[in-house]
């Protein structure tokens, strides 16, 4: 504890990362620590987006002038970062104390979270802002939600595009009838060539297997508008020049050359959500691909999307000061590197497994799989550690989501791996959380649909007249 700021040790340790903290158990420390105290008065914060659409979340902080206040500062700016990434806005309200509306105010502009200042600039087309004021001015909520997908209808493409690999299906009538995945490395191509030649050779090999095709269906992770790339980790080997004149309208660009069929580009998480409500005939689906990276998405109780940015990669899970950093915003504890090919990667040495660093990380991947299906005891312990994580992930999200189902795809997930994560992350429930264990069904997919769902779900995407 350091003024109040209270990291708290899981009652289920990862068994290679014992200095790990959760985020949800430092946050429900705090919270409480703020209604025993008496000193508690409300912190409200505001995120505007598009539109003058407004999300707001209510907490409580300590008063200025209690010797606990301190504590504010850390607890506030975690909760920021995640909500800003879970919904997104141009302008962060903070309504409470003074001093945590600067410290906000400070990160945001030229402080520790400059990087997520300037890619959220990127994403809304103009600077962020912070605004800082009463908890009781903090405007109400502005909320709005939208279809998504389902069509199953007539001749359709569905491409899921990873960082690792692009994955497509070729769907008639809402029936599969091709699907591959194609090794390709986007993150470090700086030519926009290579990204729109591999998506086309992929369409095509889809179109070979149909009469005709009536309508594309994109997943690919990063932020989509209107078809229009805003923020991609796929693109970021490419100058901001190129990204403007060449990739930012690459799916629109696309949609031209195969004749202005409905094309739709969402993200890959609201895909992933997707996928999970169409197969379990339910919604309130919080979808988790652990792939190149963590992508997430969401599926209300009405089957909507709601506009959210569902970054999860960028969602803080971990508050341990000295946890994995990511190599791209450069903070600690973030999603990323936790649910994903870099988490199995990372945890490998400490599982005395040494992998050639010549092999790309889904080589190195596939590598540790193999050493599990052919019986090494080694890969054990590191799918049981991202089970841990998970778990007390789950509670995290759920303080943010509604939740009713929470589905797990991804190729870090294929095989024994994925079914040992959900163990490892039910025990964690089980331990920790029984009442999430009653209320939250934690969905595994077959293995097929784990790595091509997405594609499928892609596919239905788009209307087609």
């Amino acid at each position: 504890m350091s003024n109040g700021w209270n990291l708290v040790a899981p009652q289920v340790a990862p068994p290679l990362d014992p200095q790990f903290r959760p985020a949800v158990l430092a946050n429900h420390a705090f919270v409480e620590g703020v209604q025993a105290s008496g000193e508690g008065v409300p912190l409200v914060i505001g995120l505007e987006r598009e539109n003058g659409l407004i999300s707001v979340f209510a907490t409580q902080a300590y008063a200025s002038g209690s010797a606990m206040a301190p504590a504010n500062l850390p607890y506030a700016e975690r909760l920021v970062k995640t909500l800003l990434w879970q919904i997104g806005g141009g302008k962060i309200i903070v309504g409470g104390p003074e001093e945590i509306g600067q410290h906000i105010r400070q990160a945001y502009s030229a402080g520790a979270r400059r990087f997520d200042a300037e890619l959220i600039s990127r994403v809304y087309e103009r600077p962020l802002t912070v605004e800082i004021t009463s908890a009781e001015a903090v405007p109400a909520a502005r909320e709005q939600s939208m279809a998504l997908g389902r069509h199953l209808n007539g001749c359709r493409i569905g491409l899921d595009l990873g960082a690792s690999d692009r994955k497509v299906a070729a769907v008639i009538e809402g029936e599969a009838v091709f699907s591959e995945e194609v090794p390709w490395d986007p993150k470090t191509q700086s030519d926009p060539q290579y990204h729109h030649d591999g998506i086309t050779e992929s369409l095509r090999h889809a179109a070979a297997h149909m009469p005709r095709v009536d309508g594309i269906g994109v997943s690919a992770a990063g932020i989509y508008i209107n078809n229009r790339a805003m923020v991609a980790s796929l693109f970021r080997g490419i100058s901001p020049d190129l990204f403007e004149t060449r990739i930012k309208d690459i799916f629109l660009d696309i949609q031209k050359e195969w004749g202005d069929i409905p094309l739709v580009a969402v993200n890959d998480g609201d895909v992933t959500a997707l996928a999970g409500a169409m197969t379990l005939n339910d919604n309130a689906v919080l979808g988790i691909a652990m792939g190149s990276s963590e992508a997430g998405g969401y599926v209300n109780d009405e089957g909507n999307i709601t506009g959210y940015l569902n970054e999860v990669a960028f969602m803080p899970v971990d508050f341990h000061p000295d946890a994995a950093v990511d190599e791209w915003s450069e903070d600690y504890g973030c999603g990323g590197q936790y649910f994903s090919q870099q988490a199995v990667i990372r945890l490998a040495p400490a599982a005395g497994i040494a992998l050639d660093e010549n092999l790309s990380p889904a080589q190195r991947l596939t590598t540790v799989q193999a050493l599990l299906a052919d019986g090494d005891e080694r890969p054990q312990p590191i799918f049981e550690t991202i089970g841990c994580y998970l778990g007390y992930a789950i509670a995290h999200y759920a303080d943010f989501y509604d939740i009713r189902h929470l589905l797990i795809l991804g190729r870090v997930t294929s095989g024994e791996g994925g079914h040992i994560i959900v163990e490892k992350a039910t025990e964690v429930l089980q331990t920790e959380f029984p009442e999430l264990l009653d209320r939250i069904n934690v969905y595994l997919p077959e293995e097929a649909e784990r790595r091509v769902g997405q594609a499928i779900a892609a596919a239905s995407l788009p209307a087609i007249d």
